[in-house]
């Protein structure tokens, strides 16, 4: 297949995405004007999943070498995704919102009871094959293969579990159900995590032995890896045994911009674009990440100790103590960020951080050094330290007399 030909493949999967993520959100739309009608509870996720994993399949695939594979996998999965949305939206609308208003709504609830097992195997075997396209190693074959065997075996039950759909479609029954079979929905997905879950753990494998391009390809993926994982975190352990409703949006919200992010980052690791500023966005996500947690700890608390305060003088609340926790925070901003910078830096990025006051003392020393052999010992100094060489000298040009001036 000529570039020219997958480029025109991969652009049609990615508009036809696109299209049926269109019209999936407008089912959603008619869905929702039916209070009595359960929202398609994966709305959100499928939506991100078929736009970004379509997009970036359309964009890497011309750019990668034929025997590669890895850009089709984007591109079968964002269209995978885009058509689970779609036939959801149209098994809800058909068979609860507008019972009978369009034709073969029990097919599409079925083929959604199984299509969702595929879409998640295709997961795996992207995580197994990030960033160049092969396995991390021969050893890994066996587990891809098992993974292929176990995801046909996953669609077979989902396909004829009997009961209600609980994955997303929980108001409607599997019409191919067999009844006297258990029901197999939660089972196939704990299943399918822990597939997914063990090639991610394969990815972060790869990383620790990768050097270079390759760790730096890697690295992106742990990045927004890392932010959905907190957000998760946040979602359903921390807010919901605490009952922090705010906090569990937070961590929806970390969730969807980790899940968005992860196409996005794979697609950037695969054509090396801008490869390596994900150590400035790292660290940028470290310090402010840590300021806004901090600050927002002070600004609540202040809040409610200030609060407290006045309602023992005064017997009533106060809004000054919105004010001057406000006024708080805006004192602390500068300083908390250049502490929490210099102590990231010490900490995560010791290397560059040293390089860095080196520099900063030789550019001291030479402001006030005037001895030309003092100068070129330094500078030798800086540059064996900072750039660890295998050898290094300095060679100054020797004075020539000006063009037209005599010598002695």
């Amino acid at each position: 297949m000529t570039h020219r030909t997958a480029a025109l493949l991969a652009w049609s999967l990615w508009a036809l995405s696109m299209a049926l993520t269109a019209l999936s959100l407008i089912l959603l739309i008619l869905n929702s004007s039916h209070p009595e009608v359960p929202v398609y509870t994966f709305w959100a996720e499928n939506v991100l999943f078929s736009v970004g994993y379509s997009s970036v399949g359309a964009v890497i695939v011309p750019r990668l070498p034929p025997e590669n594979r890895i850009g089709w996998l984007f591109c079968a999965i964002g269209f995978l995704w885009a058509v689970i949305h779609f036939i959801g939206e149209y098994a809800i609308y058909t068979l609860l919102a507008a019972p009978g208003s369009l034709p073969a709504g029990e097919l599409a609830s079925w083929i959604y009871s199984w299509l969702w097992v595929p879409s998640l195997g295709l997961l795996v075997f992207l995580s197994l094959l990030f960033p160049n396209g092969r396995l991390p190693s021969a050893r890994w074959r066996w587990f891809a293969r098992l993974s292929a065997l176990l995801t046909l075996v996953g669609m077979v039950l989902a396909a004829f579990s009997p009961g209600q759909i609980i994955l997303g479609l929980p108001a409607i029954r599997n019409p191919l159900g067999i009844e006297g079979l258990p029901n197999a929905y939660k089972p196939v997905q704990a299943l399918m995590l822990i597939l997914i879950a063990v090639s991610v753990a394969s990815l972060l494998m790869r990383r620790l032995y990768a050097r270079g391009v390759e760790r730096q390809q890697t690295k992106w993926f742990t990045y927004t890896a890392a932010v959905a994982s907190s957000g998760a975190i946040l979602d359903y352990i921390i807010s919901e045994p605490l009952e922090l409703v705010w906090l569990g949006r937070v961590g929806h919200a970390l969730v969807l911009i980790g899940l968005a992010g992860m196409p996005i980052s794979m697609g950037i690791a695969i054509t090396r674009y801008r490869l390596y500023e994900i150590d400035t966005l790292i660290n940028r996500t470290l310090v402010y990440g840590s300021l806004t947690a901090i600050l927002a700890v002070v600004y609540f608390g202040g809040i409610i100790v200030l609060q407290r305060f006045f309602v023992v003088l005064t017997g009533q609340q106060s809004t000054l103590a919105v004010v001057a926790s406000t006024l708080l925070i805006a004192a602390l901003f500068t300083p908390l960020r250049r502490r929490i910078q210099s102590f990231i830096d010490r900490r995560f990025y010791r290397g560059k951080y040293d390089a860095r006051k080196i520099l900063e003392a030789f550019s001291a020393t030479l402001r006030d050094e005037m001895d030309l052999d003092a100068v070129s010992d330094d500078l030798l100094a800086v540059v064996r330290d900072t750039m660890q060489p295998a050898h290094v000298s300095l060679w100054l040009r020797p004075e020539t007399a000006r063009k037209g001036e005599q010598t002695d």
